[in-house]
């Protein structure tokens, strides 16, 4: 048994490598605690037995003795005068912000002001599989086996925290089931088994069990948000300003205080604007800390920006479209520069709202629901619409840089031609189900003209793939997929010129179609085969040039990749229960070229389930002592199939220019564009009764809680079916918790920056994520 004071000399620090601003707060964050403890799931003790029955007994005998301190679980809380604090430098770990035109010029001439505060709340990653750990030693060399997305930086990480040399360290990721970020992180339990297996010189194994994944898994989201539109009367945007909360949890963790900031750039949307103001604060809390997880700050971004410019239509009397169509790029407009100074390459909003529109039925869902309106159908019906786009393909690095972030954006790729003509392709992803080995060998086989069988992918070992940036962010496609492919260009460019000597001919006089070189002109050729298996024996080569025929490439992109869509979803919300059922959604994404159909239809359709549980199901949830109390499946409720709806799915392509694949990423569209289409359902159905926001998850009881709460529009009262409460007294707890709280309470939770007092639509009685 050890604890932290067995390895206070050698663990070091956990690492952060997105250090956001200069006097950023980056408190040392020790593997195994040493004198304090910040939050529930730090480890403080382990055991090493020869069977995990053996080392579960010991642990159960392990006493440690606590001194209480008071815990900090609310953000506003903890940035409050006199609050508990959680490191010596106080709660608040940067603030950072991010200014574009004359914003206050734009809101005090506005004729429309909307202005709303979101909860994004806590979220657990609950990747498929659980994490696992194996070190080896062997001759003063280490080997890492870990359920990661990232060898490459976790054997940089590594090294620099352990001290172990990075040329004596392998890290293999074997076959990993699912990360959604939560596998993009350097953690206490791969450095621990490190430092174990060195001490011990024995083989350490450590395996996960669901409720510690959840207890010791970095969290997601947990934002507080407050949004305001300067618009006209027309409802064209003016500007936008956005005041944020980030709760980082007890320490810094590899990409923690970057997170919000990746959606810095994306509150602008699809749309044209003046001016834009952004600034997030982030806060220190006694609960695990954030990071990465799907969409990492973008689907944040796009849930605020959409659900505001709902309410920007309600506020005017325009349909929900029709705002957007005001206010969006138009596909005649591309490149643009917005707000932000991201140059979007191209994209046609139009034909995917339009495509999107048609597949969902938008006018006769609108009719049916005007009908059911008049008719006081207990049942009502909402119709939700998501308009958006991402940054994505995370690159290029000198952009990365401008930010602080520690790594770059670059990818590396090596394809070899084998003697006998198979070929393998060497990547520097590192995929975790997202199909890599597949299309790099669609890549490759189409580039070589070679039978897509013949291809094989090798990665996820940096003993095998020794540079590479890994898989996060939809970046391996738009950014690992092209160095395949420009590796396979350069190995094209060596074989014709072996070709060309082969032919005796001269190398521009020699074509390349179908797997064989050909002397233009002539039947004359060599299969690529042919020329591989003579690069080998080089027995007659041109002077200076090498045997073998292979090449290596590394990519770094000159922009990010912009997908975009539009998703469209209908619910049926029982006000008498609460209770939500999805009954159609409709998802039309652009993501560029295609390399293969059933990856991204497979892509589209996991992002859309987990941007769902989400919007309906899913919450962290911690007492007010910051234990966490949805420790375990049953608490913790993810969708399954049962819960969701067939989608419906179609695709617009408009190549990306940034790239000659024409790629733009996937992995993350369907999670960043459903949360706001399905809330927007929820509230659209609830408009008569007043609801202006419903806080996630939309669970029945708080959909109760919010129709019970609501006083009806003015504009809408007649449609509220008769005996539907609302706000009456007796309503047990009517306002707890109740988004769509009558005129006159607040909608921001208290404490959100510039949250006045008395700011219609969102929910009263948030405490900080305490339930």
């Amino acid at each position: 048994a050890f604890c932290g004071r067995d390895f206070a000399g050698e663990q070091g620090s956990l690492p952060c490598a997105w250090p956001v601003t200069e006097d950023i707060v980056i408190p040392d964050h020790p593997p195994m605690a040493v004198e304090e403890v910040r939050y529930v799931g730090e480890a403080v003790a382990c055991v090493v037995a020869t069977d995990r029955y053996a080392a579960a007994d010991a642990l159960e005998e392990i006493e440690v003795d606590y001194e209480p301190l008071e815990a900090v679980v609310d953000m506003t809380e903890a940035l409050a005068e006199g609050s508990p604090k959680v490191h010596e430098a106080g709660n608040r770990a940067f603030t950072w912000r991010f200014s574009q035109g004359d914003v206050e010029a734009a809101f005090r001439d506005a004729p429309v002001v909307v202005e709303r505060s979101y909860v994004q709340q806590r979220l657990i990653p609950t990747a498929m599989e659980p994490r696992a750990v194996v070190a080896t030693t062997d001759g003063g060399s280490f080997t890492l086996y870990s359920a990661t997305q990232i060898p490459h930086v976790l054997r940089v990480m590594l090294a620099m925290t352990t001290g172990i040399p990075e040329h004596r360290l392998r890290v293999v990721a074997p076959d990993v089931g699912g990360g959604f970020g939560s596998k993009l992180q350097v953690t206490a339990e791969e450095v621990l088994a490190l430092l174990l297996t060195r001490r011990l010189g024995r083989p350490v194994k450590w395996t996960e069990s669901r409720s510690e994944g959840n207890l010791t898994v970095h969290h997601g989201r947990d934002q507080l948000q407050r949004i305001r539109l300067a618009a006209g009367r027309d409802g064209r945007l003016r500007a936008v300003q956005v005041e944020l909360l980030a709760d980082m949890g007890a320490y810094l963790m590899l990409v923690t205080p970057g997170v919000p900031l990746l959606g810095a750039f994306m509150y602008n949307g699809i749309y044209k604007m003046d001016a834009y103001d952004f600034t997030c604060t982030g806060v220190f809390t006694t609960k695990m800390p954030t990071d990465a997880y799907r969409g990492a700050g973008r689907p944040e971004a796009t849930f605020a920006i959409e659900r505001a410019m709902d309410e920007l239509a309600h506020e005017l009397g325009l349909d929900p479209v029709e705002v957007r169509r005001r206010n969006w790029i138009t596909h005649e407009e591309f490149p643009y520069t917005t707000v932000c100074g991201l140059t979007y390459d191209s994209g046609n909003y139009e034909a995917a709202t339009d495509r999107a529109l048609e597949l969902f039925g938008y006018d006769a869902l609108r009719a049916e629901q005007a009908r059911r309106r008049a008719e006081r159908d207990p049942v009502q019906l909402g119709i939700g619409v998501s308009t958006f786009t991402e940054m994505c393909g995370i690159a290029p690095s000198r952009v990365l840089g401008s930010l602080s972030y520690g790594a770059g954006g670059w990818e590396h790729a090596s394809v070899r031609v084998l003697p006998t003509g198979k070929v393998e392709v060497v990547t520097g992803t590192s995929p975790h189900g997202q199909g890599h080995e597949t299309a790099w060998s669609q890549i490759a086989a189409d580039a070589l003209g070679v039978p897509f069988e013949d291809v094989s992918v090798l990665h996820g070992d940096t003993a095998v793939s020794h540079k590479g940036m890994d898989t996060y962010g939809s970046r391996s496609l738009v950014v690992g997929g092209v160095a395949v492919l420009s590796a396979c260009e350069k190995v094209k460019d060596r074989a014709r010129e072996l070709a060309a000597h082969m032919l005796e001919a001269a190398a521009q006089d020699v074509e390349f179609a179908d797997g064989s070189f050909r002397v233009r002109g002539t039947a004359q050729g060599r299969t690529i085969q042919e020329v591989a298996l003579a690069a080998f024996a080089a027995h007659d080569l041109p002077d200076g040039v090498e045997p073998g025929l292979d090449a290596e490439t590394t990519f770094d992109p000159d922009n990010f990749s912009f997908p975009h869509g539009t998703h469209l979803c209908a619910v049926e919300v029982d006000t008498e229960t609460g209770r939500t059922v999805i009954r159609s959604y409709v998802a039309v994404d652009d993501v560029g070229s295609v390399v293969n159909p059933v990856i991204v239809e497979g892509q589209v359709h996991g992002g859309i389930a987990q941007g769902i549980g989400q919007a309906l199901f899913e919450e962290a949830i911690h007492d007010a002592e910051g234990n966490l109390l949805t420790t375990t499946m049953a608490d913790y409720l993810i969708p399954s199939a049962a819960d969701l709806p067939e989608f419906v799915t179609d695709r617009t392509e408009t190549p990306a220019t940034s790239n000659p694949l024409g790629v733009k990423g996937v992995g993350e569209a369907g999670t960043i564009a459903s949360t706001p289409a399905v809330v927007n359902a929820v509230v659209d159905a609830l408009r008569p009764y007043g609801v202006r926001d419903v806080r996630m998850p939309c669970t029945p009881e708080r959909v109760w809680r919010a129709v019970c709460a609501g006083v009806p529009d003015a504009s809408g009262a007649s449609d509220a079916p008769e005996g539907v409460p609302g706000a009456s007294e007796g309503v047990p707890d009517a306002s707890e918790g109740a988004p769509g709280a009558p005129e006159g309470v607040s909608d921001a939770p208290e404490g959100v920056p510039g949250a006045a007092e008395g700011a219609p639509g969102a929910s009263a009685g948030f405490e900080g994520g305490v339930r």
